[in-house]
């Protein structure tokens, strides 16, 4: 199963933590907890929790609405995203959600490679139309 970033996010979170409480890591040099403050994994597992469940209706869908749940997805994050003051998604953030995307298309039997390809797209253009992360 596709791993959630967030999950990747509060572990890195928690590790600092428990470094500065050691004295392993000096506070002014832990980021995490700066960089994902709880409200950014919080709304980002809400968009991908409904992502989640509509993934469960794809079996056997046609590519318009594989594209519907993606766009759905995007936008939410979005939002999540420009809530945040249109920098919650760095480079990093931004390529371990593209691909959770992907990975969990895949996992309910989407052939995203050959999704993108029928409609002229790379793999990794899949979410390009709507996102602004």
């Amino acid at each position: 199963m596709a791993e959630r970033p967030t999950t990747c996010w509060r572990q890195g979170i928690a590790e600092e933590a428990a470094e500065i409480a050691a004295g392993t890591l000096d506070p002014e040099c832990a980021c995490m907890a700066g960089l994902f403050p709880e409200k950014l994994p919080t709304a980002t597992d809400a968009v991908l929790d409904t992502f989640e469940d509509q993934l469960a209706g794809l079996d056997d869908a046609r590519d318009e609405q594989v594209f519907v749940v993606v766009e759905r997805v995007v936008l939410a994050l979005n939002a999540v995203d420009e809530a945040h003051n249109g920098s919650a998604f760095e480079t990093d953030e931004r390529e371990e959600l593209c691909d959770y995307i992907d990975q969990s298309l895949t996992e309910h039997g989407v052939d995203v490679v050959a999704l993108t390809a029928r409609h002229g797209l790379g793999r990794y253009q899949l979410t390009d139309k709507w996102r602004k992360w």
